[in-house]
C-alpha cells in the first residue's frame, strides 16, 4: 500500500510541476492523491534520496561558514536519529516537542520523528519558561528535543518527560550527538496511515489564546503540493524562505514545499537582520526562489535592491498580505513580481497569485488547485461577492487540518454549515480574484462606513517616512470610531508634529474622506513571536486611552 501511495503522490506532484503556469487546466483537472498507507519521510523523501547527491539543505552561518547536506546524507542521518530516538523510548504515537534553531539537527529530527510514526510539536526557541511548560502540558508531550542553552526553561516540566539536548551535554539530559553512532538503516515497526496524526501546531495567537491545530501525514506533507505550486518550485531550485522554526510557515517552505519539488532548502542564519548581507549571500549562492514575510520585504526595500544583480526567478510573500507599494518597488528593481499567497496554520496555501498569471494590484489571487473557496456573507450565511473566506468541505481539501486538538466545540464552529471558516474577510471580482479585507475582528465601522485596516495601512506605507503601520478604531463621540494609525518611522524621520502632518496630508490625498487617518501615534507595534501584528492589543489600549478627557499623550490629530 505504501508503494501505491508514493505512486499517487508522485503523479499529483508531477501534474502540478508540469502545469505550473497553466492555471485553468491545473485548477480544473487536479485531484488530491488517494494515499492509504503513506509516510512522507519513508515513502517520498527516502525514495528521492536514494543515490541522490544533490543538495537538499544548505546552511550559511553569520560568520561565513557553511554546510551542505545531500538528500542521501539526510536520509542516512535521519535513519540514525530515528534508531537512537527509538532507543530513548520514542514510540509510535508519542508526542515530541521540537525546539531548535535553523540547524541540521532540526531537519534530521523532523524526518526521524516522522519515520517513527511519532507526533511533532514544533516550538520556537524564543519561548519563555511559562510558554514552554504550556506547550509540553497542553500538547501531552512525552519527549523534548531542545537546544542545550534552553534547558533551564524546562525546569518546571514534568520530570517524566524525556529530555534530549542538542549542543553541550546537560546533566540529566540525553545528548543528541550520540545518535550518530547508530546504524544508517532504519526499519519501521508498522505501517503509517496517511490519516495518522503527524503535527500539533500552536497558532501565533494574534487575537486570542493560541489554538492547537492537528495535522496528519497527508494534510501537511501532501497538502503542501499547493504551496509548491504557488511558489513555482522546480527540481534543483535553491529556495530561501525566511521563517523561524516552530511556526507553520517554516514547515510550509523550509520542509515540505521545496522537498516535494526536489529543491534545495537554503538558510542564512543571522542574529540581526542585515539586508545588504542577505542580498550578497543570495547572489553568491544562486538563490532561485525566495519567500519572505512582509516585515522582511519592508526592510529590504529600504536597502539597495540593485546589489542583487541576479535576482531569484520567483519571489513570494506570506504571513500577512503584502502592501502594493512593496510589490511595485521590488518589481522596478528586480523585474519580478512578488506574488501573494494566503493560507493559515490550519491549512496549506488556499488562495494565491500563481506563476504565469496576471497579478491584480492588491489581490491575493485566485483559489489554488485542490481548494474550492466561497465568500460567505456573515449576515445571510449565503455566498456573496464579499464575505468571510471559507473553504467548501465537499470535497474536503486534503491540506485542511483535522481540527483543533482537544476542542470539539471550537472545531465544530470552524467547520459549521459545510464550510471551514477562516475568520478572514475578502472580496472577489468578476474574474475570480480575491482581495484581502481583514480579520473579522479587525474590520470596524466609522460613521457607519466599514473600514479595512489593511487597505489604510497599504496607503500609509507608501509614504517614505513609514516603515510599518497598524490601523485600529479610536472611539469618537460623533463618528463612533475614527481610524487611528500606529506608525513605525523610517530612519532619519523625527516623531514630531511635522512628520505627523506630512503623513496626514498623504492620507488626505490618497484616501476617501471616510477612510482618512484622523489620529496618529508613533510607537513600536506589539507582535506575536512569529512577527504578526497584534492589533487586538492596540485596540484594547486605544479603548483605554480615549476614555479620559483630552488628547492622549503622544497622539497627533488631523
Amino acid at each position: 500500500m505504501a508503494a501505491e501511495g508514493t505512486t499517487a503522490f508522485r503523479a499529483a506532484r508531477d501534474f502540478l510541476v508540469e502545469h505550473r503556469e497553466n492555471y485553468a487546466d491545473a485548477y480544473e483537472r487536479f485531484r488530491w492523491p488517494e494515499l492509504g498507507d503513506f509516510n512522507w519521510a519513508l515513502d517520498w523523501f527516502d525514495v528521492i534520496a536514494e543515490g541522490n547527491d544533490n543538495p537538499a539543505l544548505w546552511i550559511v552561518e553569520e560568520d561565513g561558514s557553511e554546510q551542505k547536506f545531500s538528500f542521501a546524507e539526510l536520509s542516512r542521518r535521519s535513519d540514525q536519529v530515528a534508531n537512537w530516538l527509538r532507543g530513548q523510548g520514542v514510540a509510535r504515537g508519542d508526542r515530541v516537542v521540537l525546539m531548535l534553531g535553523n540547524q541540521v539537527e532540526l531537519w534530521e529530527t523532523i524526518l526521524a520523528v516522522m519515520k517513527l510514526g511519532a507526533v511533532l510539536i514544533p516550538a520556537t526557541p524564543l519561548l519563555a519558561e511559562a510558554d514552554v511548560r504550556n506547550r509540553v502540558t497542553r500538547g501531552g508531550a512525552q519527549h523534548v528535543v531542545a537546544l542545550a542553552s534552553a534547558a533551564p526553561r524546562f525546569a518546571g516540566v514534568d520530570p517524566a518527560v524525556t529530555r534530549i539536548s542538542v549542543g553541550e551535554p546537560v546533566p540529566g539530559w540525553q545528548t543528541y550527538s550520540d545518535a550518530y553512532a547508530q546504524s544508517t538503516h532504519f526499519a519501521p515497526d508498522a505501517a503509517t496511515h496517511s490519516t495518522d496524526t503527524l503535527l500539533l501546531y500552536f497558532t501565533s495567537g494574534t487575537t486570542a489564546r493560541p489554538k492547537l491545530v492537528e495535522h496528519t501525514h497527508a494534510s501537511y506533507p501532501v497538502g503542501h503540493l499547493s504551496t509548491m505550486y504557488w511558489i513555482g518550485l522546480r527540481p534543483g531550485d535553491v529556495h530561501l524562505n525566511i521563517s523561524s522554526p516552530g511556526w507553520a510557515k517554516h514547515a510550509w517552505s523550509n520542509v515540505f514545499a521545496p522537498w516535494n519539488a526536489q529543491a534545495c532548502v537554503f538558510i542564512h542564519n543571522y542574529t540581526r537582520f542585515d539586508a545588504a548581507r542577505l542580498l550578497r549571500e543570495m547572489q553568491r549562492c544562486g538563490v532561485t526562489s525566495f519567500c519572505a514575510p512582509p516585515t522582511v520585504w519592508r526592510m529590504l526595500i529600504q536597502s539597495d535592491l540593485s546589489a542583487l544583480s541576479t535576482p531569484p526567478r520567483v519571489v513570494v510573500g506570506a504571513g500577512e498580505p503584502l502592501n502594493p507599494e512593496v510589490i511595485d518597488r521590488v518589481h522596478k528593481a528586480w523585474g519580478v513580481t512578488i506574488r501573494d499567497g494566503f493560507g493559515q496554520t490550519e491549512t496549506t496555501v488556499q488562495i494565491a497569485n500563481t506563476p504565469g498569471q496576471p497579478v491584480r494590484p492588491g489581490s491575493m489571487g485566485r483559489p489554488v488547485p485542490g481548494y474550492r473557496v466561497a465568500l460567505i456573507d456573515p449576515n445571510s450565511g449565503e455566498p456573496a461577492d464579499e464575505g468571510e473566506i471559507c473553504l467548501e468541505l465537499d470535497p474536503r481539501p486534503l491540506g485542511l487540518m483535522v481540527g483543533y486538538h482537544g476542542d470539539e466545540e471550537l472545531t465544530a464552529t470552524a467547520m459549521a454549515g459545510g464550510y471551514y471558516h477562516t475568520g478572514d474577510i475578502g472580496s472577489r471580482d468578476e474574474d475570480g480574484y480575491i482581495t484581502y479585507v481583514g480579520r473579522t475582528d479587525d474590520v470596524f465601522k466609522a460613521s457607519d462606513y466599514r473600514i479595512s485596516p489593511f487597505e489604510l495601512e497599504s496607503v500609509l506605507i507608501e509614504h517614505e517616512a513609514v516603515v510599518e503601520a497598524a490601523v485600529v478604531p479610536s472611539p469618537d463621540p460623533l463618528r463612533l470610531n475614527v481610524p487611528k494609525a500606529y506608525v513605525v518611522l523610517a530612519e532619519g524621520w523625527a516623531a514630531d508634529a511635522e512628520t505627523a502632518q506630512a503623513i496626514f496630508a498623504h492620507s488626505r490625498a490618497q484616501l476617501s474622506p471616510y477612510q482618512r487617518i484622523r489620529r496618529l501615534e508613533f510607537a513600536d507595534l506589539p507582535k506575536t513571536i512569529s512577527g504578526k501584528i497584534r492589533r487586538v492589543e492596540l485596540r484594547a489600549a486605544e479603548q483605554a486611552k480615549q476614555t479620559s478627557t483630552g488628547t492622549p499623550s503622544g497622539e497627533f490629530r488631523d
